[in-house]
């Protein structure tokens, strides 16, 4: 019996016995490779329909049979081109806020806020709120703004310059109205009469010393004419007044120490010369000062000059009793005062002792009475007013 031909059948039988039990691990393992192979091209033709321009690797042998144990960069597909870059994003708007107010902190209601930039797309207008607010949004970035407030009865505000970065939200201060300035015009409508009237309650306390009435004299060189009635009232302020009466009575104890006129002594003829000076200054005043000046329309007061050389001073002063200002405001010859003293030397006739009348009389009491007159318009120009205390504040 040989021996080495049981040897190969041996080994032949366990050849086939290993065989047999690696046949379906190989047939596992290729099983494997198939589902893998088709899987990686499931995934290549997914990719093809993405935007993106990357797409799956994939192993080439050299015999052209894919594998999937390893992958390489492919070119993109014809069908799907490169697709742009999106738009940079724009700036994120911004927005001013504010609260109109006043000067004293109190809010304004229904103001009118406008936006203003350099193109007319730019401009908006908003209105305040009741409690003044107001709010302007989707503002450009870096585009100069300014914003103008305004309300009724307010003067406009408008802010300084305005440039918003992205996404600024901005608290706008410093809108504080003020009232509007109006300009107004006034015309002022007023009466002579008026104006007369309140320059004749000026001159009623114009005294000497604070004393002595000195009514019959104008500092006010744009002064208004007497009416009728100022003129009597005046006279008749002159004529009643205590201090006038005091002079009579002086005047009248200084003609009894002198016996003129020729009364008799005592009381009767002090009574009887205190009559005749009263009746004397009161029938001037009147004549001279108020009924004369009313028909003829003149102005009875001495109108003080003030001003000039002293000798202009002492031309005006002296020519006082001869030229006078009409009602019309012209110089003119002053009839009334020349009047008022002829008739009144011509009235002493009447009362006066048969010794102290005639025409001589009449003439002599004229000239003394011009006389008076001058020398009294020659302290008005340059000494009474100095002794006036309500005189020296006119102009």
């Amino acid at each position: 019996m040989s021996i080495r031909p049981r040897t190969n059948m041996v080994s032949l039988n366990m050849h086939r016995s290993i065989r047999g039990k690696f046949l379906p691990v190989r047939r596992t393992v290729a099983a494997i490779l198939v589902t893998l192979v088709f899987t990686v091209r499931s995934l290549s033709q997914t990719s093809d329909s993405r935007p993106s321009e990357i797409v799956p690797f994939t192993h080439q042998s050299q015999d052209r049979e894919e594998s999937p144990s390893a992958l390489a960069f492919s070119p993109p597909s014809p069908r799907n081109p490169p697709q742009p870059l999106p738009d940079v994003p724009a700036p994120q708007h911004g927005q001013i806020i504010g609260t109109v107010t006043d000067v004293n902190n109190d809010t304004v209601s229904g103001a009118t806020v406008v936006l203003e930039g350099p193109v007319l797309s730019d401009n908006r207008t908003v209105v305040a709120n009741d409690n003044g607010f107001f709010e302007l949004k989707d503002l450009e970035p870096g585009i100069p703004y300014h914003v103008t407030i305004s309300a009724n009865g307010f003067a406009n505000w408008t802010s300084p310059e305005i440039i918003l970065k992205p996404s600024q939200y901005m608290i706008l201060t410093g809108g504080r109205l003020k009232i509007a300035e109006a300009l107004t015009t006034v015309n002022v409508v007023y009466s002579s009469q008026e104006i007369a009237t309140e320059q004749v309650k000026i001159e009623e306390q114009q005294r000497v010393f604070g004393i002595i009435p000195n009514f019959y004299v104008v500092y006010d060189h744009n002064a208004e004419p007497l009416t009728t009635k100022l003129k009597f009232r005046l006279a008749l302020k002159v004529s009643t007044d205590a201090v006038t009466i005091f002079g009579v009575s002086t005047l009248s104890g200084i003609k009894q120490a002198a016996d003129i006129p020729n009364y008799v002594q005592g009381a009767k003829g002090y009574g009887e010369r205190f009559g005749a000076t009263a009746a004397d200054g009161f029938a001037d005043i009147m004549i001279g000062g108020a009924i004369l000046p009313s028909l003829l329309h003149q102005d009875p007061r001495y109108f003080y000059q003030g001003t000039g050389t002293n000798k202009s001073r002492a031309l005006h002063a002296l020519s006082n009793p001869f030229i006078c200002r009409g009602d019309n405001g012209r110089w003119q010859p002053n009839y009334s005062t020349l009047g008022g003293d002829l008739a009144t030397a011509a009235l002493s006739n009447a009362y006066y002792p048969a010794s102290n009348r005639g025409v001589g009389l009449v003439f002599g009491n004229f000239l003394i009475g011009t006389g008076e007159r001058m020398l009294a318009s020659l302290a008005q120009e340059f000494l009474l007013r100095r002794l006036t205390p309500t005189a020296k504040s006119q102009k």
